[in-house]
């Protein structure tokens, strides 16, 4: 049992966690390792920050597994980062699936090799009825390019009739979003030591708390996200008003 998520306090949880799982390859290198070695062994890190989620009921996480720019990696590389995604997916469909936890996709799918895809969506599918909680994986994605899409939707609306310029506010715009099915980002954690968010959720991290590890990412644990919630917990969010304000409410 861990100490730390002892003291985490339920009724202060976020309810959507973002992860920027960085640091594989430096992992790998410190090893003396080619950085296909630290992907392979990135996976109970991806473990540990389901399970942890699932420990203390945070409805929302997402994963950020493979970016649109990361196709721009060796091919070799790339290769490998889609066959262990699709090896990890058969392996863990099932616990996935047992855990009652809903898996969502986000990023632009057409860009995937078709068994990638096929088994993203199969997996997807099965399970659509789950309620325990939300497993969002970020995969050829880049936020740049969904915000340019949603521009482009709206544009395309407003010209066929669909949609009143005069009615387009924040909400309207996150319809168009991948994420509109989801609340915004409360927490957004990157390790590697890297202090960047490498076009990441840019709408939806507008008000997160950010906090950048400097782990790298197969040492990820359970106790370190723990961690990371009750700094988050105690941090005062005041979306843009005064510590005053807050405590008056």
């Amino acid at each position: 049992m861990s100490l730390l998520k002892d003291k985490i306090d339920p009724e202060n949880l976020p309810q959507h966690v973002a992860i920027i799982m960085d640091g594989n390859g430096r992992w790998a290198k410190s090893r003396g390792e080619e950085r296909t070695f630290g992907h392979k062994n990135a996976i109970d890190a991806v473990r540990n920050a389901i399970n942890a989620c699932n420990e203390i009921n945070i409805p929302y996480l997402t994963l950020y597994t493979f970016s649109s720019e990361n196709w721009n990696r060796p091919d070799d590389e790339v290769n490998t980062l889609m066959n262990l995604l699709m090896e990890t997916l058969l392996l863990e469909a099932e616990e996935i699936f047992s855990k009652g936890l809903r898996m969502h996709v986000i990023g632009n799918l057409e860009k995937l090799p078709a068994l990638v895809k096929d088994q993203l969506l199969r997996v997807v599918e099965l399970t659509k009825n789950n309620s325990k909680g939300n497993l969002i994986l970020a995969i050829s994605y880049g936020s740049q390019n969904e915000i340019l899409n949603a521009v482009k939707e709206i544009s395309s609306d407003v010209k066929e009739g669909k949609l009143e310029v005069e009615k387009i506010d924040e909400k309207t715009f996150e319809s168009y979003l991948y994420t509109k099915d989801f609340p915004p980002v409360d927490l957004m954690i990157r390790t590697s030591g890297e202090v960047r968010i490498s076009n990441f959720l840019l709408w939806q991290i507008a008000y997160a708390e950010l906090q950048f590890l400097d782990i790298l990412w197969p040492d990820f644990t359970k106790d370190i996200f723990f961690q990371c919630i009750l700094d988050y917990q105690n941090k005062e969010r005041r979306y843009g008003k005064t510590g005053e304000q807050i405590k008056i409410q």
